[in-house]
């Protein structure tokens, strides 16, 4: 694995995801011809899904012809976790004159030292859900209760377990990415047919 303190092995795009209370470091070299470094700032601005109010904020400084963007783990240690939009600006330093040159999101992580967030992904949440959902139902045979003119209905077992299935493979399709992700293999048989 490359030192990721040294600025020659920054990663050349946006990074998808970073931990709160982590340094995140990234470089763009596909910009200095157009937009060179020494007449143009290139900055970013991130606001959280759902809140709307919740943002932050990242100016790139010069490195040869590359802008490099350097967040440290102290900045990012104030960092609220979640989804967030960001837009990468260029601003031409003559006159402020700004372009929207990119954009996209980055999951921002709970510090898992700190935080006391359920670490599970929204899909294992659901997943966990729906089997105690279906153990409580294991011991009740009825699907309906009317009392008083009020007719309460469960979930049919049928549906549960086909939902059961969904989110089963979706969880087992995570975590296989998770260990591909982490340079590890996975536990995916794969079938071939002789002819």
């Amino acid at each position: 694995m490359a030192n990721l303190f040294d600025t020659s092995n920054y990663p050349d795009t946006e990074p998808y995801s970073f931990v709160v209370g982590d340094r995140v470091a990234w470089k763009r070299t596909d910009l200095g011809s157009d937009y060179p470094n020494s007449s143009y700032t290139l900055s970013y601005q991130a606001r959280q899904e759902s809140s709307g109010v919740t943002t932050f904020t990242a100016t790139a400084s010069s490195s040869g012809d590359d802008y490099v963007v350097e967040i440290g783990s102290t900045t990012s240690a104030s960092y609220t976790s979640g989804r967030y939009h960001w837009s990468a600006y260029i601003t031409r330093n003559s006159d402020s004159e700004r372009i929207e040159i990119d954009s996209g999101t980055f999951d921002v992580k709970p510090n898992k030292v700190s935080s006391t967030a359920d670490p599970r992904t929204h899909i294992k949440k659901v997943l966990d859900s729906i089997e105690s959902v279906i153990e409580g139902r294991a011991s009740k045979d009825q699907e309906s209760l009317s009392v008083e003119g009020m007719t309460l209905s469960r979930t049919p077992i049928e549906d549960l377990l086909t939902l059961h299935s969904k989110y089963k493979a979706m969880y087992i399709r995570e975590h296989r990415t998770e260990r591909m992700k982490n340079g590890k293999n996975h536990s995916a048989k794969i079938f071939t047919r002789f002819q």
